[in-house]
């Protein structure tokens, strides 16, 4: 596995790396010794999968609170995902930044996000489906989300949002 830090302290673009032959691909989608060697914490709590059925439908930005502060590991297994963590630590030399990665079922690339920060995405492509891992369970107390467009932090969508839970869209400003 290939790790490459972000602006964001503790995210993480991870490339895998395969090995291929007549059979086939084959690659490491986790290994605790070389999460433990990237300081990461490779525990897992739950495993989640998530299906969109349209290119522009936007999840997030959701995060939990303390104590159940999560990380995520996020791999999109079919179609293609616009996928951004957005800094919300506000000792964090980036607080209130965001970076993205596309993520697909072509490049096989994931995305780390460390806890403390706020995880969303677009779809790019119909038929997406998502695989992500946190190292917390989902405490419903904790869970709470930052507005996908909330001036303050400007993230740049690639489309249209065609789809979006009432949740979602309804967000307060952000406030800390």
């Amino acid at each position: 596995m290939i790790f490459t830090k972000t602006k964001i302290a503790g995210c993480y673009i991870i490339d895998l790396e395969l090995h291929e032959d007549n059979r086939g691909v084959f690659a490491r989608l986790f290994c605790e010794d070389e999460f433990r060697s990237q300081g990461l914490d490779p525990s897992i709590a739950q495993i989640n999968t998530a299906q969109s059925l349209y290119a522009g439908t936007l999840r997030g930005m959701h995060y939990q609170t303390a104590p159940h502060s999560d990380t995520k590991l996020v791999k999109c297994l079919r179609g293609a995902i616009f996928d951004v963590c957005l800094d919300l630590r506000p000792d964090s030399p980036t607080f209130c930044e965001w970076v993205s990665v596309e993520l697909s079922d072509e490049n096989r690339r994931m995305l780390f996000l460390p806890a403390g920060t706020a995880h969303g995405y677009q779809t790019i492509s119909d038929a997406t489906e998502i695989m992500y891992t946190t190292n917390q369970d989902y405490a419903p107390q904790s869970a709470t989300g930052v507005r996908y467009n909330d001036k303050r932090f400007k993230i740049r969508w690639p489309g249209e949002v065609t789809s979006i839970s009432e949740a979602d869209r309804s967000w307060p400003d952000y406030k800390y």
